[in-house]
């Protein structure tokens, strides 16, 4: 309506008519032009202080994105946005001739270029944020990536920036709002709704952890962390302090408190009071869970996910849960790569404090994915091919400053610090990786891997070793450094358990196979020797507290327990010499695992495996010495101790392909493979065929049928 001469409009003349006695009655009010809100205020549904930019506005950081639109504004710019774009159709002599031009383009640019131009054809990749995160992209053949390197351009400003991928909604800021169902919003509300009430509950327990276990674990730098930690507890309540909420460190600190709540459980304790430790910190761990799945969907990746992930595997190893461990880190390799962690940060021209992080980090994960693949025979996410990785150093830079660790000179292995057990671990892993590819892939058993070829592994295996420094020696450990360094006492525990696991591993498919020349004995040395060596180290672990319960039980030897292999010499060879001494020892430790208050499904699953053969091997020693069904008893510890010394050195390949001894096992049919007169499976050929892997302790009826045909019964 049009507004009288005196310049009041009617609506403001009735509302002076309602109030003559008000001051500012007849002065009219003054709106910001455009509308009551900023356009962001709008779309955000949020209350605005009409400020040129609003107080939101700076909030947020987007000043100059804090405009004042008219309602028919509004609605012109929400049809514009709305209104589809036609695809134009293009030639295909059009399209050829466009891409002959992109590539010959360089060839002719690389005249224009001045000399003091950096290439950057060599670099392997570039890292720019996407989303908030450094995301990764390759040297690919294909898209927009490649077309910036071979002209030479930035990739992000060839590409349009981080936003290319988004929608055009999306770029232009009018995104969906954050309270919407579909956005982060419930899913960050639930999370935060599982975090306990008190701030002081939440400091006692990553104290907790941070002081006990992150030293051994190298998992999180305690600095990074708790910036972010005080972050999080300063935030303003109500939306905006969701809104700025970062998913993907809060999956971070749910795992760190899942380990926290298990270390808060007093031993010993109540089985009422076990019992709800372990609700609790599971209740933690399935948000953890949660946080990692969500969270690059709506932030991208950070370190922060890869550390979690790490962790969440380690959980799941000490729970024993191996197969889900398996998809954790599945998931966290595939994170790190988003990262370009794949890659070494020289190539990427990172910091040296950051390319050293970043190696150690990417060595956790290596480890982890081969040890956990072996053990369960799936194949492997890493491949070797596709990264440029190089070793970390012996130096220790998390306590520096950028420019002390670019001027740190590294240090000798004689001098340890918490980085040289990621040395030493990784290059083992490697050894794990080609042990895997060469003897248990599809390929090894399509092509019948050679025993020479097992021997090869077997030597490297012990090259490896006979390279570790004096404190993480397998024979007589320098323990000198303990004291001062407590976290090298489990490094060292760590590398014994994963030697071990690699070779009884490497060994355990010959451990039932004949041979007339006896040219198989060695790996049946192996597999005992190590199988002892693990043993002894599971028995002295007694009365443990609470954080070197979880120190432990995240150990390789989880993998596989080795126990299992003494209970198969036992049954094959129950008339040894060394057998009643090993029965003895097998049977402490099933009485030990049954007293353990928090030995899990999994853990009696073993200790009734290993009661079934002590039990057979104690029934066939009743039936007197001379035969055990229809198998000689020649003792196969008896025969194996002349090659004990093969744990103590490497064994030349001309020796051990011309053994002076004679297999304790003769070819006796049924045992050579196949089926049996009945024509059943004969379970010790499954066990020798490499593409078998150990059947799973809760595979109860399978070990039974082994232990029984085994037994001869």
């Amino acid at each position: 309506m049009d507004s009288d001469a005196s310049g009041i409009s009617p609506s403001d003349t009735h509302f002076a008519h309602r109030s003559p006695d008000t001051a500012f009655a007849s002065v009219p009010r003054r709106r910001p032009p455009g509308g009551k809100a900023c356009s962001q205020c709008h779309r955000q549904k949020q209350r605005c202080n009409k400020g040129q930019p609003c107080s939101n506005c700076i909030r947020r950081g987007i000043p100059d994105a804090c405009i004042y639109l008219s309602r028919q504004e509004r609605r012109t710019r929400r049809q514009i946005e709305e209104t589809p774009i036609p695809r134009r159709e293009s030639h295909p002599e059009t399209s050829a001739a466009s891409a002959l031009r992109l590539l010959f383009e360089p060839v002719h640019r690389q005249q224009a270029v001045p000399s003091n131009t950096r290439p950057v054809s060599h670099h392997l990749g570039r890292l720019f944020k996407a989303r908030g995160a450094p995301s990764y992209h390759g040297d690919s053949y294909f898209g927009h990536q490649s077309a910036a390197v071979m002209m030479e351009a930035s990739a992000p400003a060839m590409s349009g920036g981080p936003d290319a991928g988004l929608s055009r909604r999306a770029r232009t800021g009018e995104t969906q709002p954050f309270r919407s169902e579909r956005g982060p919003y419930a899913h960050i509300w639930e999370l935060v709704g599982s975090l306990p009430r008190q701030k002081a509950v939440v400091d006692h327990l990553t104290r907790r952890f941070f002081d006990e276990l992150n030293p051994t674990f190298d998992a999180v730098h305690e600095g990074t962390f708790q910036i972010s930690y005080a972050k999080f507890w300063d935030r303003k309540c109500g939306f905006d302090g969701l809104s700025s909420m970062d998913v993907r460190w809060l999956s971070l600190l749910f795992i760190i408190l899942a380990f926290g709540e298990l270390l808060g459980c007093a031993q010993p304790c109540s089985p009422e009071a076990q019992r709800a430790c372990e609700e609790s910190s599971l209740h933690f761990y399935w948000s953890a869970r949660k946080a990692v799945v969500i969270a690059p969907s709506f932030f991208g990746e950070t370190p922060d996910l890869v550390r979690a992930g790490i962790l969440i595997t380690r959980y799941l190893m000490y729970t024993r849960r191996l197969s889900e461990s398996w998809l954790t880190i599945c998931f966290a390799v595939r994170m790190a790569q988003a990262q370009g962690m794949h890659v070494d940060g020289e190539q990427l021209g990172l910091p040296r404090k950051n390319t050293e992080t970043r190696r150690r980090l990417w060595s956790q994960l290596y480890v982890l994915e081969r040890m956990i693949a072996l053990a369960l025979g799936r194949p492997n996410t890493i491949n070797d091919r596709h990264c440029g990785f190089t070793e970390a150093v012996n130096i220790w830079v998390d306590d520096m400053t950028n420019e002390d660790a670019r001027k740190a000179v590294p240090k000798s292995f004689d001098e340890p610090t918490p980085a040289t057990f990621s040395v030493f671990n990784r290059q083992l892993a490697i050894i794990v990786g080609n042990i895997q590819e060469e003897c248990f892939s599809l390929f090894a058993i399509s092509h019948d891997t050679s025993y020479d070829e097992i021997l090869e592994h077997d030597v490297r295996l012990l090259a490896w070793k006979d390279k570790l420094p004096s404190y993480f020696r397998l024979e007589d450990p320098d323990t000198s450094h303990d004291a001062l360094q407590p976290y090298i006492a489990w490094h060292r525990l760590y590398l014994h358990a994963a030697y071990h696991f690699t070779r009884i591993t490497l060994h355990r498919s010959y451990l039932l196979r004949t041979s007339f020349t006896g040219r198989y004995q060695y790996s049946r040395a192996a597999c005992l020797s190590s199988s002892c060596a693990d043993l002894r180290t599971k028995l002295a672990f007694r009365n443990p507290s609470m954080g070197d319960r979880l120190r432990y039980n995240i150990s390789v030897h989880q993998l596989f327990n080795t126990a299992l292999i003494l209970g198969v010499i036992v049954v094959r060879d129950p008339h040894g010499p060394q057998t009643e001494p090993i029965l003895d020892d097998l049977q402490a430790y099933c009485s030990k695992q049954n007293s353990d208050t928090w030995a899990n499904d999994f853990d009696l699953a073993e200790v009734r495996v290993i009661e079934l053969c002590i039990s057979r091997a104690r029934q066939s020693r009743n039936q007197g010495p001379g035969f055990t069904g229809n198998r000689t008893t020649t003792s196969l510890i008896e025969s194996s101790q002349t090659f004990s010394a093969a744990t103590a050195h490497p064994l030349t390949l001309e020796y051990v392909a011309n053994p002076v001894h004679q297999d304790p096992y003769p070819d006796i049919p049924g045992y050579g493979g196949g089926e049996d007169q009945y024509g059943r499976e004969v379970w010790s050929d499954m066990w020798s065929n490499p593409g078998y892997y150990f059947p799973e302790p809760m595979d109860y009826l399978i070990w039974k049928d082994l232990v029984d045909d085994l037994a001869g019964k």
